[in-house]
C-alpha cells in the first residue's frame, strides 16, 4: 500500500482530516509509513484514543499492507498553534 492510498484512506474515513503520509527519513520500504494526521474528531480524546482512530480507519492494512506507522495526531487548533509542522 502506498503513500497516497493511506492518505486517501485515513481521509475519507476520519472526519474532515487532512493527512500527509510518506516514508521516514532513512527508510527505503514501502510498508513502514510516517504519517501526520489532523482532524476535529481528535477534540477531547487522549492520545492513544486519536491513534486508535487512525488505526481504526485503516482497518486490515495496519496487520497486512503496513509494517510500520510513525504516527503524529492533531486536533487543528494544536496544529495550528504548532505552526502546522
Amino acid at each position: 500500500m502506498n503513500a497516497d492510498d493511506v492518505q486517501e484512506l485515513i481521509e475519507s474515513t476520519l472526519e474532515d482530516a487532512e493527512a500527509t503520509v510518506s516514508h521516514p527519513r532513512g527508510v527505503d520500504d514501502e510498508d513502514h509509513l510516517a504519517a501526520t494526521v489532523v482532524s476535529p474528531a481528535f477534540e477531547g480524546e487522549a492520545l492513544v484514543a486519536q491513534h486508535e482512530m487512525v488505526y481504526d480507519a485503516l482497518g486490515d492494512h495496519m496487520t497486512e499492507d503496513i509494517h510500520a506507522l510513525e504516527l503524529k495526531t492533531y486536533t487543528p487548533e494544536e496544529y495550528a498553534e504548532r505552526g502546522g509542522e
